[in-house]
């Protein structure tokens, strides 16, 4: 840049020459006089304003402030000649704020290179939108960065460059970027052929699907499928592969990105992704001698087992992780042991039995001392998520030792944790007592109120207690130098419980007073007023050292502080009343027992551990801690009618949980197939439906027969052919391409209602692309599981030119698992009065459509009824126009259930009576509602 301008070099060239900061000021505050001069003057061509703007900026990065060039610069945007706006748009970035008035100027020479056919001016105006930034810029600009990402004619630099734009701007202005819309279409990118792409879509997926998770649900399959390909089928090219190991970065951010939803319950999607993390385990379990190599195994390694805790916690592969970590928590290498030791955290948070990890206790305890903070904070993580009843004592017990030469950093969070785990698994409470007063002298300052809270609620609720608490923590105030925080709790417990102990020796009410008395001088004013509180206390149950507290009283009435001297005046008055007074008696009883509460510990421990831009699957604290997070996201989620909502709900369920609310209770002052968005089961919302004569007509006929057309537009069409048996069904479905390109991001997935009652899955991963004029078959296995009344739902999407989506419903209906019986006319009568009338019978009349000839239409009354797999009986019914069937439904979980039908026409009143009767009224009514619906439909 400055090889082309002389000025500028010579400029550069003066100021480095400066010996001093006052020579250097002088040649800056001459030449900036010089461009305002020549700005002033105007007449200058596009060379010298980008020599001139090229020489402020240069005096902006040396620190100096600079109050000229502005207009320039956006001037210098909007010139044809790549030197001059790449000089206009570093000065925009540099020189201007997200809030500066001139941003608005250059929002239109901004679009202008957005939409340009020129990847260079593409790029310059994508790094000033992310530098940048403003919410004013995001709302005018996000809609043109976005179709610069999705155009089937952009480069692959200028879609990576689009990409992490969308990323910055959404993670500024989240509201601006309209991202549920998008979801389809952004998805479809993590198909492209360059993996450059891929890994910059995936970084901005994971950031919107944290937020909105049922709309990009279609990511799962589609992160499956690309790491099926890099890792087991090794479709990736040289360029991404770095020291052997196939584009590390894409591998961990899919890794990521499946664990921000539940496990799949596609048996394909898990038996594919129980390969490929089998296969990262594998590769990673001997290490290279090349340090790179061994890294990047280490950090895809490291997000499968993540991911493998997250699928199952209990699966071989888990077991097979834990080997591995065992061996990674003893590695030379920091990082590999930091690693080691969170993901084991993880572990711990998430298994069924900490067993495992508890072979490798000691080794853990000793990583509390190891050279690298960091580490020292995982091993305290790990040693925190993993003790239970078994090892708590142990595990506390080296924190507590560790504490005393613990990194200040850590102390506070050491407090906390060891509070909470002493809390939770304590054996009996005097070891909670013995455990949190050894905390207390111990940490000193880093020992929040809560803890010292607490321990009074449970003091207080627990009876048993009270005595050996009140001995234990004068035997602490007892020492020359104790904390105020023990002070706090020895003054409530003495006040309320020093009475048990007064007759044993050593505890006399004397020698109490003496003990608490002596630290009060060393004490804030908030704690002096607590130990009035405790004196007051006394003087109704000590009169032998009433006069003592008493002349503290009289001392305390002359303090300047307001709040001190108001007690000491109150609890005056009321010592010197007569002794046979009850006031004193009753504003002095036993505090009642605290109603019960959670623990404000666990709430204060997640404040401070905050949360992250990438939010954590899991926390810290053992798999309880974990399900009941689990629960309150859930609550949060359906509360709020969004992810991102409840979200935001479930962390703030721990951090509304302030100090005084562990001590509240003190008086101190329409129904159809889809289903509706506003469920309260936090089912998906089904997607909407393709409609139209000729979808509905293909729809029906495939309820009552096997094979045929379920979709066809210029574009594609889908044929479907099935058989079932039993409770299982297979549907082979034909996709096929009928134009002259190929349809690319080829997406089929499927949607059930009522996933407890029927369950398809694709046998295998469907592929990703639709070769011209060809047919390609996907095979879908379904299972009846119980009665269900809606129909699953295909939707297919692809590239051809626009991304286009088509949601169909799949004629699988619960008539479909029937299984049609042969019985005699007495034998039909028999069951059908056996079954009764309603509830377990179904009826319904309903207006017919005669023949051509004006007759009944039986041919098609009796395709119908057994193509709806019920055995039409013959002979049964003296009437030859009516019909009667019988069948049997198929469940995996309710098992069979009786079906049992009649069809009765009229041909004079074009009426029809159908009659269904089950042992099942769900069966019965169901079964009607589709025959019915069939039998009404007029094909004439």
């Amino acid at each position: 840049m400055a090889a082309n301008m002389r000025g500028l070099t010579q400029f550069i060239a003066d100021i480095r020459g400066a010996r001093v900061r006052e020579l250097e000021e002088k040649r800056i505050n001459k030449e900036m006089a010089n461009i305002r001069k020549k700005f002033k003057d105007g007449n200058l061509d596009g060379y010298q304003k980008k020599k001139y703007v090229a020489k402020i900026i240069f005096t902006y990065i040396l620190g100096y402030k600079v109050d000229v060039g502005h207009m320039e610069a956006v001037n210098l945007i909007s010139s044809s000649k790549y030197s001059e706006k790449q000089i206009g748009y570093l000065a925009v970035t540099l020189l201007m704020h997200e809030n500066s008035d001139f941003l608005r100027l250059v929002v239109n020479s901004i679009r202008k290179d957005l939409d340009e056919n020129n990847e260079v001016s593409n790029c310059l105006a994508l790094h000033a939108i992310a530098n940048v930034g403003s919410s004013e810029m995001a709302e005018a600009l996000s809609e043109d960065v976005h179709r610069l990402l999705i155009s089937p004619t952009s480069q692959t630099f200028v879609k990576k460059k689009a990409a992490l734009t969308l990323l910055r701007l959404y993670r500024k202005h989240p509201t601006v970027i309209p991202a549920a819309e998008w979801a389809l279409r952004l998805v479809s990118i993590m198909d492209d052929q360059d993996l450059g792409v891929v890994i910059c879509v995936t970084s901005l997926i994971m950031a919107l699907a944290q937020d909105h998770l049922d709309a990009y649900a279609v990511c799962y399959t589609k992160a499956v499928d690309r790491l099926h390909r890099l890792v087991i089928e090794g479709e990736y090219s040289a360029t991404y592969a770095y020291y052997k190991v196939p584009s590390p970065w894409l591998q961990v951010k899919l890794l990521r990105l499946l664990q921000y939803y539940p496990p799949s319950e596609d048996a394909t999607l898990r038996s594919v992704l129980h390969e490929v993390l089998q296969t990262i385990m594998n590769n990673s379990a001997e290490p290279s001698r090349n340090v790179q190599h061994n890294n990047a195994q280490h950090a895809v390694l490291f997000e499968a087992i993540s991911l493998a805790i997250h699928l199952d916690a209990s699966s071989p592969l888990v077991g097979t992780s834990a080997v591995l970590l065992a061996r990674f928590i003893s590695s030379k290498e920091t990082n590999v042991r930091y690693l080691g030791l969170d993901t084991m955290a993880h572990l711990a948070a998430r298994a069924d039995s900490l067993e495992p990890l508890k072979k490798h206790q000691g080794t853990i305890i000793l990583s509390l001392r190891d050279k690298d903070i960091s580490v020292r904070r995982r091993a305290l993580d790990l040693l925190y998520s993993m003790c239970d009843t078994d090892n708590s004592e142990l595990i506390v017990g080296e924190l507590l030792r560790y504490l005393k030469v613990a990194d200040y950093a850590l102390r506070e969070e050491m407090v906390l944790k060891i509070a909470i785990l002493t809390e939770k698994y304590a054996n009996s409470y005097k070891w909670y007592v013995d455990t949190i007063l050894q905390l207390i002298s111990a940490a000193g300052d880093h020992v929040g109120d809560e803890v010292w809270y607490r321990v009074v609620q449970i003091v207080t609720n627990t009876e048993d207690l009270q005595e050996y608490a009140a001995k234990v923590v004068f035997e602490h105030l007892k020492s020359p130098s104790t904390h105020e925080s023990l002070v706090k709790v020895g003054g409530y417990i003495l006040g309320e419980y020093g009475h048990l102990i007064a007759n044993d020796t050593g505890y006399s009410p004397l020698e109490q007073f003496q003990v608490l008395h002596s630290k009060s001088q060393f004490c804030v004013a908030s704690t002096r007023s607590l130990l009035l509180s405790t004196y007051i206390k006394w003087v109704n149950v000590f009169p032998e050292i009433k006069p003592q507290l008493i002349n503290i009283f009289e001392r305390y009435r002359h303090v300047l502080d307001a709040e001190l001297q108001q007690r000491a005046c109150e609890f005056y008055s009321l010592a010197s009343r007569p002794d046979d007074d009850e006031v004193l008696q009753n504003v002095c009883e036993e505090m009642p027992p605290f109603p019960p509460r959670v623990s404000a510990l666990i709430g204060r421990l997640n404040r401070k551990l905050g949360d992250t831009e990438d939010k954590r699957t899991w926390i810290h604290g053992g798999k309880e801690m974990n399900l009941e997070r689990h629960a309150n996201s859930r609550k949060a989620t359906l509360g709020s009618g969004s992810s991102a909502a409840g979200t935001a709900a479930v962390t703030g369920t721990a951090d509304a949980q302030d100090v005084m609310s562990s001590l509240a209770g003190l008086n101190l002052s329409s129904s159809n197939d889809q289903p509706d968005s506003s469920r309260m089961d936090g089912s998906v919302v089904a997607p909407r439906v393709a409609v139209g004569p000729s979808v509905e007509k293909w729809f029906s006929k495939l309820i009552y027969s096997a094979d045929g057309v379920l979709y066809e537009d210029v574009q594609i069409q889908i044929g479907i052919k099935s058989r079932y048996q039993g409770h299982l069904g297979q549907l082979a479905i034909y996709l096929g391409n009928k134009i002259s390109v190929p349809l690319t991001s080829f997406t089929s997935t499927i949607h059930v209602n009522d996933s407890e009652a029927l369950s398809a899955t694709f046998a295998k991963i469907p592929p990703n692309t639709l070769v011209p004029r060809t047919q390609s078959q996907q095979l879908l296995h379904v299972e009846c599981k119980k009665a269900f009344s809606s129909f699953p739902i295909l939707t297919v999407s692809f590239l051809a030119g626009a991304h286009q989506s088509i949601s169909i419903r799949l004629p699988i209906s619960v008539t479909k698992f029937i299984e049609g019986v042969k019985l005699g006319q007495a034998d039909f009568f028999e069951r059908w009065k056996v079954i009764g009338g309603p509830p377990r019978e179904a009826q319904a009349v309903f207006p017919i459509t005669l023949d051509g000839t004006g007759q009944l239409d039986l041919v098609r009354y009796r395709q119908v009824v057994s193509g709806n797999h019920l055995e039409i009986l013959e002979d049964v019914d003296p009437n030859p126009s009516n019909l009667v069937a019988a069948g049997v439904l198929h469940t995996s979980v309710d098992g069979k259930v009786g079906c049992l039908l009649r069809l009765e026409p009229n041909r004079e009143a074009k009426l029809c009576r159908l009659t269904v009767r089950s042992t099942s009224e769900d069966v019965a009514a169901e079964v009607l509602r589709l025959i019915e619906k069939l039998l009404r439909l007029d094909y004439s």
